[in-house]
């Protein structure tokens, strides 16, 4: 199953197109797509069921507004250095627990969404990104693809510059500005995936530029191990977000280093979940 938030209504993609979910399911599910995801197991049972022949189906077009699929988390984790290669061009050891920090909620945007770069120093990163389908509370790794409702394409962008102001890193302001978190086009449920432990992820310019490319086979902590870690210390909600890190290729650890300019359009893909593009713009 895949669904998407278009024009700020909840759809379930039906062949080239969406059918809208309030309208189909004669107002048992809302309009909102935050709200899905505390009704996540109704809302699945349902969609099996739907004879999506029965309704209309809308196309999009240039004018869709695509929202991030999770408009409104309650927390968003992001895990940094969960690649091997990106610690070592990081010039840093791989962890032997998950760093985390958060992105704040209001730093979320949609697919095909102008970013407005607050400074010349901002990189890229591209993430898959797992979002909680049902309350995890103490969840063991063997439980947890049970709790996820499905993953979706994200970037974790990052204003280096004040991420790294001293004396103490500034990592979730940094990585908060406006704009700085986005998802989408389309949640995918894991069972539309052909390998939902490996998958190939990357991002690329519009000039054919390839920035990052690997495989989440890769990833050092798991989806069921950051679930597991995560769960142990404060409840995930539904709906709640992780960004579960990148990749090497990040802008900041080339020499010399790359960042995003205005006018960039930044395309971020992952195997079999969708591809996400956003334009740079300025300030």
């Amino acid at each position: 199953m895949r669904i998407a938030n278009i024009d700020g209504r909840l759809a379930l993609a039906a062949g080239t197109g969406y059918i809208d979910v309030e309208e189909a399911s004669g107002g048992a599910f809302g309009a909102d797509p935050q709200a899905v995801y505390d009704v996540w197991a109704e809302f699945t049972n349902w969609a099996a069921r739907l004879d999506t022949s029965s309704h209309p189906v809308i196309g999009t077009t240039e004018q869709t507004v695509w929202g991030p699929p999770v408009p409104r988390p309650r927390q968003v984790f992001a895990i940094g250095l969960n690649y091997h290669d990106h610690a070592a061009e990081s010039g840093l050891e791989s962890p032997t627990v998950p760093p985390v920090f958060t992105k704040f909620p209001t730093s979320l945007t949609g697919h095909d969404q102008s970013v407005a770069l607050p400074a010349d120093t901002v990189d890229w990163e591209v993430e898959l990104v797992a979002v909680v389908g049902t309350r995890c509370d103490y969840v063991d790794a063997a439980d947890a693809w049970d709790h996820i409702a499905g993953v979706t394409v994200g970037q974790d962008l990052s204003g280096r510059g004040l991420q790294l102001a001293g004396p103490a890193p500034q990592f979730s302001l940094g990585k908060s500005y406006r704009g700085f978190a986005p998802t989408g086009p389309e949640l995918v449920t894991v069972d539309e995936l052909p390998d939902r432990d490996d998958l190939e992820i990357g991002c690329a310019l519009d000039s054919g530029e390839v920035l990052q490319k690997g495989r989440t086979s890769d990833l050092i902590f798991t989806i069921p191990q950051l679930v597991a870690h995560l769960s142990a210390v404060c409840p995930l909600l539904p709906g709640d977000l992780i960004f579960t890190g990148t990749p090497s290729g990040v802008g900041g650890a080339r020499k010399p280093p790359k960042f995003l300019r205005p006018g960039d359009v930044l395309t971020s893909w992952v195997e079999g979940v969708g591809t996400l593009r956003n334009t740079m713009i300025a300030p």
